[in-house]
């Protein structure tokens, strides 16, 4: 068993598809509609074929009271890894991004916490410790 798909909740799929590629650099994989119907995907430029991310629209009640209440408890909706979360952190910045955490140091991994301009916040981890 694998892990090939998983959601966020966003409140605007295009201003999503260009934070999560334009900012983040991941790679748009799959998007097409029916109807009202949009299904976006994006994923890792390092891995094309590996998991994707759907930038799913929050106009589900329940999803979104979900994404506005991890929101308002400051915890991220995903969670991405790197192995330079401060130089990560500098090339975000520049292209716009709006960080709430810089890196910082924490137990066995760096991390920061950035807005997706979507409703979520985003963690990058880099981990310090060795598996």
């Amino acid at each position: 068993m694998k892990i090939k798909l998983t959601s966020v909740y966003v409140d605007d799929q295009d201003k999503a598809l260009h934070f999560y590629t334009d900012v983040l650099g991941f790679a748009k994989k799959n998007d097409f509609g029916n109807g009202p119907y949009r299904w976006l995907t994006v994923v890792s430029p390092d891995d094309p074929n590996g998991t994707e991310l759907q930038l799913a629209k929050n106009d589900n009640p329940a999803g979104k009271a979900y994404q506005e209440a991890l929101f308002q408890q400051g915890q991220p909706a995903a969670m991405f890894f790197t192995d330079d979360v401060k130089g990560d952190y500098e090339r975000i910045q520049s292209q716009g991004g709006e960080f709430t955490m810089p890196p910082t140091d924490v137990t066995a991994s760096i991390i920061a916490m950035l807005k997706d301009t979507c409703g979520n916040l985003i963690q990058l981890t880099q981990l310090t410790w060795k598996q």
